[in-house]
């Protein structure tokens, strides 16, 4: 039997606020790795914070393996760990007493908390750390202190809440390489507004924009729902180009960016040789797909906007 992680019009407002979530309805295997990707503000840690049990939704409904997150919540909090955004460690204490004080904290004995420890530190290659102050450690190794402590606890279920903000490329690509390894055995839900951890790590992707879920599927499932193979980008000086072939865009840094199909990139490439542009061809990437979705909107609110000024401008005159 398949287990799945389900919202149906879940949503959260804070008093007169604008949703934090509004109406998010998703159904996902809870097997593998599955990335939600959304800019600052977009409601990631707060879907999180309520399949967590951390939170109540102001309505909807929410389950993880037929376990309802309201009715439910000891259960479910028996099968989950959860590694927040702006979990630290405590400085004085060493990865060692820190692991096993969280242990401690879940429930486990002081025999089972004590065993389990050195296991985890060595899994993700800590163990020469064990007893070194938690303030001497790097930001990678304490990551991935707090990585280790959830994956002490035996939960198959994990919530990890944009786990490589502010690491070098270099401890980020370590901590990838962890979690592809922990996706063979776990379930990881996973919040990021790194396109390219994504695109790396995730079996299944959502795309949140302002509380709403704006997209799901996997990258290839994304791509098709995009209608759209292939992007054009043509370098600086291209903004006067001009076509009624695709979807054009203009970037913020100057460029052009032209979605289309193979046959009519084949086709925007003679042209764009003719006419001496410099341009790249490559295939729809999730970068691609993330910044097509989420600025379509603003752009069709801004269009939306600019008619209305002009309208009531109109009638003022």
């Amino acid at each position: 039997m398949e287990n799945f992680l389900e919202c149906r019009n879940l949503s959260k407002q804070y008093g007169k606020d604008p949703p934090a979530l509004e109406n998010v309805s998703l159904s996902v295997r809870t097997s593998g790795v599955f990335a939600l990707l959304g800019r600052n503000g977009a409601g990631k840690t707060t879907l999180i914070r309520i399949l967590a049990t951390e939170l109540m939704p102001s309505s909807g409904s929410a389950s993880i393996n037929g376990m309802d997150v309201v009715n439910d919540t000891k259960q479910i909090r028996e099968q989950i760990a959860v590694m927040p955004q702006e979990a630290r460690l405590v400085p004085w204490l060493t990865p060692r007493q820190t692991i096993y004080s969280y242990l401690l904290y879940r429930g486990f004995s002081r025999r089972e908390a004590a065993s389990k420890v050195l296991g985890a530190l060595e899994k993700l290659g800590l163990g020469k750390y064990e007893n070194t102050l938690n303030r001497r450690l790097s930001g990678g190794v304490k990551r991935r202190v707090l990585m280790t402590m959830i994956l002490a606890t035996d939960a198959k279920i994990l919530f990890v809440d944009e786990p490589t903000t502010g690491l070098d490329p270099v401890i980020r690509a370590d901590l990838w390489a962890t979690l592809n390894e922990l996706k063979k055995t776990h379930f990881i839900f996973l919040t990021t507004h790194y396109l390219e951890e994504a695109e790396r790590l995730a079996d299944m992707i959502g795309i949140l924009e302002n509380g709403k879920l704006l997209s799901l599927g996997t990258l290839d499932e994304l791509r098709s729902k995009m209608g759209y193979q292939y992007s054009v980008r043509i370098l600086h000086g291209g903004s006067s180009f001009e076509t009624e072939i695709g979807e054009m865009i203009k970037n913020p840094d100057g460029s052009t960016q032209i979605f289309t199909t193979e046959e009519e990139a084949d086709q925007l490439s003679e042209q764009l040789v003719k006419e001496k542009k410099r341009f790249s061809i490559y295939p729809i990437s999730l970068e691609d797909i993330f910044y097509y979705l989420v600025r379509k909107p603003i752009e069709e609110d801004t269009k939306h906007s600019a008619t209305a000024r002009e309208s009531d401008n109109l009638h003022e005159n």
